[in-house]
């Protein structure tokens, strides 16, 4: 385990002692890919790294030193493309192994990866390479990708070349040959590059659920930040096998899939999938006996539907949640089943685990937990001034001259919209919260999903919640529509459980049913059975897009 270099002590007795002693020691140079990686690879080179299946029945193991030899190659290989130092590539590569091949050659290298969802188009392509003057792009084998990323050329003067994974094409690199003819040596003279504060490693584009897309940028030494995430919120262990469902295009793999939990000697278990199937999911967890698992909370809804009590769990000690909060509901179904506690988190693609029901906290279901060490945080109300316990205000993080290991530099290119959220040493989330008279905290929604209706403030996570625990609904989102007599209405959107018939009998049971269990005036006034919501990749409700296609009509 690595922790021991980074970390002058790692075992804490309470949350306390946690928020109190935690630290990290920086080494004046840290790549992740040599310092971790390669170094483990020398030690330990047949410690597991990680367990890839995939839906057509083939399995995979990772040693760390296979991990050094294909990174060594894949580093040689982007070299000889013309990849350097400073270079913007972009990996559409969904959950292939291939794509811990190339990130990592890319840290070797210096040159700054962009991980990308597999959903993108060709209009989505083009803006990010020209925003990013991305000069490659590492592409899976899937014909509508492939055939965007074609599409874009004529508009992205910076693009050079394209790499296909598992197919070979006019006009690409192939990947598995290029791989194979590629020299596993790789020049010295890479492993002591410093990489300075202003450094990229990485370029997540987030989901651009308002406005454009934003470039969050991180520098080389947001693996560490990742400590948190893996080995205290996750409790990954050493030999451990870890399963954090994400595509590698979202932030969440970072989180979940390579950096916090191989630091902390664990293994990371990637399950390659199209269609999420609960019942294939639990197959492969309990086949390749995952120790550790986090999944957003769409997943558990889905997994409490099966019958958990068919698999045997024994392997399978701890559980977290991130994502979306988590119903309070949920967690009581998914604890009455297998015992474990699901362990809620709270951060952003701009940041580590910020808040978390860390191992000494008895978990408050619903809530997001207590912060994290180095992030003092506050909750400021619409006038900045801080809010009192029970009081609704933004979460923010102060930052005093001090970034918590792991957040963001900034937004890349845009100054403005950096200083937009980041005023001195105040970083604005976005996200509302309120704080009860223990310290944990409570998500409410985005700022822009407030609903404001006849002078009330209603949060939309309370609603769904409430809607939650009745047996018909099996999945719903809160959305605001405009009223003129009200300012705004709350409607609600839902998926009913099967053997429940839409209408407007189930509407007014369900509308009954908010009235009794929070306030009255909390209550849908419009409801709308659908087959499913609208959802990014990694399993989050765009309740944007339910707010503009109501606008629409």
């Amino acid at each position: 385990m690595m922790l021991e270099k980074y970390l002058p002590k790692t075992d804490y007795n309470s949350y306390q002692d946690f928020i109190d002693n935690f630290k990290i020691n920086v080494p004046e140079y840290f790549n992740f890919a040599f310092d971790v990686v390669d170094e483990i690879a020398a030690k330990e080179p047949n410690k597991t790294a990680m367990v890839w299946c995939d839906d057509n029945g083939e399995e995979r193991v990772f040693t760390f030193a296979q991990m050094k030899l294909y990174s060594d190659k894949a580093a040689n290989f982007f070299l000889s493309a013309g990849i350097g130092k400073g270079d913007f590539v972009m990996l559409i590569l969904k959950r292939r192994y291939e794509f811990w091949f190339t990130l990592l050659g890319l840290h070797k290298i210096g040159a700054i990866a962009i991980p990308a969802t597999h959903l993108l188009t060709k209009k989505d392509i083009v803006y990010r390479n020209n925003a990013a003057d991305v000069k490659m792009i590492v592409c899976v084998h899937d014909e509508e990708v492939v055939r965007h990323v074609e599409d874009s050329v004529e508009k992205s003067p910076t693009l050079k070349a394209k790499v296909l994974v598992g197919a070979k094409r006019d006009g690409w690199y192939n990947l598995t040959e290029e791989l194979e003819s590629a020299s596993d040596k790789l020049d010295e003279q890479f492993r002591f590059i410093k990489a300075g504060e202003d450094d990229i490693m990485l370029l997540y584009f987030t989901s651009g659920t308002t406005g454009m897309p934003k470039m969050v940028k991180h520098n080389f030494l947001y693996p560490l930040g990742h400590i948190l995430t893996a080995k205290y919120w996750q409790n990954v262990e050493d030999n451990g096998l870890h399963l954090t469902v994400a595509e590698t295009g979202w932030a969440k793999a970072a989180w979940g899939k390579i950096y916090g939990q191989w630091l902390a000697g664990c293994a990371v278990m990637t399950y390659d999938f199209d269609k999420f199937v609960p019942k294939k999911l639990m197959d492969v967890i309990v086949k390749h006996k995952v120790t550790t698992f986090c999944a957003p909370p769409t997943v558990y809804r889905f997994l409490i539907k099966e019958d958990l009590t068919k698999y045997n769990l024994e392997n399978l000690k701890y559980c977290v949640v991130a994502g979306e909060p988590l119903n309070p509901e949920v967690y009581k179904q998914f604890y009455d089943i297998t015992g474990l506690k699901l362990m809620e988190g709270y951060g952003q693609t701009e940041l580590t685990v910020a808040l978390a029901t860390y191992q000494w906290l008895e978990p408050k279901p619903g809530s997001m937990g207590k912060p994290s060490p180095g992030y003092d945080i506050s909750l400021v109300d619409l006038d900045n001034k801080l809010c009192e316990v029970g009081e609704v205000g933004q979460i923010v993080i102060h930052t005093n001259g001090q970034k918590p290991f792991g957040m963001f530099n900034g937004y890349f290119r845009d100054d403005e919209l950096t200083q937009s959220v980041w005023h001195g040493d105040l970083y604005y989330t976005g996200d509302m919260a309120w704080r009860d008279e223990d310290g944990y905290f409570w998500f409410v929604g985005r700022a822009d999903d407030i609903i404001k209706s006849s002078g009330y403030r209603i949060g939309p996570f309370e609603v769904e919640s409430a809607l939650l625990e009745h047996p018909a609904v099996l999945e719903c989102a809160i959305t605001a529509v405009p009223d003129p007599i009200r300012g705004q209405v709350v409607k609600a959107t839902v998926v009913p459980a099967k053997n429940y018939t839409p209408g407007d009998d189930l509407a007014k049971e369900l509308q009954d049913h908010v009235k009794r269990v929070t306030a009255p005036y909390k209550y849908p006034r419009i409801v709308e059975f659908v087959t499913e919501l609208p959802k990014t990749i990694s399993g989050k409700i765009r309740r944007v897009e339910i707010r503009d296609n109501d606008h629409i009509e």
